[in-house]
């Protein structure tokens, strides 16, 4: 079995091209990981999830303690037998959670406990725990236990949180259990602040992970600050080790950060965007309940091989949308996951071939342009029925 690394096989400026080994086989680099919260990817069978080229997918700490509980899943096989997913599982540690259910939950210097928000029973995660629980779950990257506060926040608020992520972070490594194959990231955090964030990124390197996670962002601070933070944190982190911005994002965030560095994504954008009709393609977003969609025979896109492409029209996603059948966001969920696969690959291609800007600038053009005309997508393209 390969040890857990990260290599690197071409780069275009800060942007990254490798491949990340595992004990539950290889990942290209860049790559988005669908998430599957619960043990599931909203609204897809795993034979669908891995049909669209997706190598790695995301778990959550903090949601399988609450239901059906780590013990019950070690005693079925682990997270991969559970859910079908034979290939790498990271697992968010719940640390986002002490952030977003702020309401239902006491924070201390040891851990942080919780309100369930399923049926109000009382919960502690501490770094110790939520590792253990990580474990049980054969996750096969264990991401540390953090605290995330939301932005905007004062400086010594965001100064005092990140302190307690690192403590915690060097908790997390000491339970962390060694296995040939499997990794245990730490967390940067610091907000925005250039000082802070240089802070985080040399107590974790001091510690020593196998990959180092970006968090902090795309929590109300905008695209700009964002990419203006990445700007100054990719730069000083090891540059042999796996890169991953936490919960992001739109394919234009996608897009900037690996041209600053960045190699792992996820975010719940592309399936929460699937059930509410919107469709992303390489012309901008659709939404499959306008009207104008109705009598529509074309495709979503025209360069796209999931089963919504290639067996189905606009007409039909919209009325299964209007008649609120579940096929609909099923449907557009895969699409979806399949085109964030897609444009991973493209700018991977893109960083292989050295022209990276110029096929970004391509790619932010045809967003902007907002759809194909008749002329570039000629209708009917949906096959007949043999």
């Amino acid at each position: 079995m390969s040890r857990f690394h990260w290599t690197c096989e071409s780069t275009d400026g800060a942007a990254r091209a490798g491949m990340l080994h595992t004990a539950h086989g290889p990942v290209a680099t860049p790559t988005f990981m669908p998430v599957g919260t619960v043990g599931t990817v909203k609204a897809m069978t795993m034979d669908a999830v891995r049909s669209t080229g997706a190598g790695i997918v995301l778990g959550n700490t903090y949601h399988l303690m609450l239901r059906p509980g780590a013990a019950r899943v070690r005693a079925l096989g682990g997270l991969h037998r559970f859910m079908d997913w034979s290939g790498p599982i990271l697992t968010d540690s719940g640390g986002f959670q002490v952030m977003s259910l702020g309401a239902l939950r006491r924070l201390d210097q040891d851990g942080v406990t919780f309100r369930s928000h399923i049926d109000g029973s009382e919960h502690r995660l501490t770094p110790e725990s939520s590792t253990g629980i990580q474990h049980d779950l054969d996750a096969t990257i264990t991401m540390c236990f953090d605290e995330c506060p939301a932005l905007p926040a004062p400086p010594e608020a965001i100064a005092a949180s990140m302190r307690l992520s690192m403590r915690w972070a060097a908790r997390s490594r000491e339970a962390y259990v060694q296995r040939t194959g499997y990794g245990q990231f730490g967390i940067v955090q610091g907000g925005t602040e250039t000082d802070l964030r240089a802070e985080s990124v040399k107590a974790l390197t001091d510690i020593g992970f196998e990959g180092y996670a970006i968090g902090g962002l795309a929590v109300g601070e905008g695209q700009e600050l964002m990419f203006a933070t990445l700007d100054s944190t990719t730069p000083i982190m090891p540059t042999d080790k796996p890169r991953y911005l936490m919960g992001v994002g739109t394919p234009d965030d996608l897009l900037g950060s690996v041209q600053r560095g960045v190699d792992m994504f996820d975010c719940v954008m592309p399936t929460r965007a699937g059930r509410t009709a919107r469709a992303y393609t390489e012309r901008g977003t659709l939404n499959l309940r306008n009207a104008r969609h109705a009598t529509d025979a074309r495709p979503i896109s025209p360069h796209c091989d999931c089963l919504a492409c290639t067996r189905h029209s606009r007409a039909y996603l919209h009325h299964l949308f209007r008649a609120n059948e579940i096929l609909g966001p099923m449907l557009l969920t895969w699409h979806n996951i399949a085109y964030y696969q897609r444009l991973m690959r493209q700018i991977r291609q893109a960083i292989v071939d050295k022209n990276l800007d110029a096929t970004a600038a391509r790619m932010r053009a045809e967003w902007a342009a907002q759809d194909w005309t008749e002329d570039e997508m000629p209708q009917p393209l949906i096959p007949p029925i043999p």
